[in-house]
């Protein structure tokens, strides 16, 4: 995929942009349990959600947002690229067709248990559209005090010039809660996802961020199982990736061949295991935190360099 989408543009817009901080969010699946309690606390946080999408419960609306049957309908009136996907997993394939076939460029996919060859169908057919896919099992994209997109809650997260990137919802809050409270306000924080398919991995979320003058440092929080921090520790290196960055890799003591609550955190041998992880990191000198208080303390040092 191209590195020149812009992921800010598509969340926030440029400042020179009327609907700056407040672009419009579609919610595909507003009215179900799950939806509508998350769109209530989004709509809360400032997202500008606009319209919502559920077939059959078109001309209802949820929290003063309008609800339609299709995708199509809910965009007619507004330029919206981003939808929040909060429709059951069996449904999810056609949703996203569905937002992508009506100029949405950017889908939060929430849903866990997507069948593994649906999430990558939408993944190759958002790369033919020029969009991208955050997810899916996400807890979805903050821009702190402006906008979320998501199921993260609002407390952890305040405004700054660190980026979260992280394969693990919780620790993606808990580990941005600590940074808030060191004085590290966050950029953005986006969650990877805990399947084995990325729409978006922790190398293109990298290369989506690795040019802003407004983020001056990284976290990232990944976990045993598969090669995506393998991976990112050559990339570092091989791009010279330039912005401090500091890592917390979770299960550390977890026993090997056995999957531990994501469906990607399953490690063989010594592939994907901590070890191999840190070992990679270290060579791309990138720190590891042995538990994530540590990653202001770690933080601080690499910033002082």
């Amino acid at each position: 995929m191209s590195n020149k989408f812009d992921l800010f543009n598509i969340l926030i817009g440029n400042e020179n942009d009327s609907d700056y901080k407040n672009k419009p969010v579609i919610i595909q699946g507003i009215t179900g349990s799950f939806g509508s309690t998350h769109t209530k606390l989004m709509k809360d946080y400032g997202t500008n959600i606009v319209a919502g999408v559920t077939p059959g419960k078109g001309g209802q609306s949820f929290e003063d947002i309008p609800v339609f049957n299709t995708v199509a309908e809910a965009v007619q009136n507004n330029s919206i690229e981003i939808s929040g996907i909060f429709v059951p997993a069996p449904f999810f394939l056609n949703a996203a067709k569905e937002a992508l076939d009506n100029g949405i460029k950017l889908l939060v996919a929430i849903p866990e248990h997507i069948p593994v060859i649906d999430a990558i169908k939408i993944f190759e057919y958002a790369e033919k559209k020029g969009a991208r896919m955050i997810g899916p099992n996400t807890p979805g994209v903050i821009v702190p005090e402006i906008m979320k997109v998501g199921i993260m809650p609002a407390k952890p997260f305040t405004q700054g010039s660190t980026v979260v990137f992280s394969r693990s919802g919780t620790l993606m809050y808990e580990v941005s809660y600590i940074l808030s409270n060191a004085g590290y306000g966050q950029r953005i924080c986006l969650g990877i996802g805990g399947d084995p398919i990325n729409g978006t991995n922790l190398i293109e979320a990298f290369d989506l961020i690795k040019e802003r003058d407004d983020i001056e440092s990284v976290v990232v929080v990944g976990e045993i199982g598969g090669d995506a921090e393998e991976n990112l520790a050559e990339y570092i290196i091989s791009t010279n990736f330039s912005k401090p960055v500091v890592a917390y890799v979770a299960g550390r003591s977890a026993p090997k061949e056995k999957k531990m609550g994501h469906a990607g955190a399953i490690v063989y041998g010594n592939y994907g295991s901590a070890d191999s992880k840190v070992s990679n990191y270290s060579k791309a000198n990138v720190p590891v935190a042995k538990r994530p208080g540590e990653v202001p303390e770690l933080l601080r040092s690499k910033l002082k360099k």
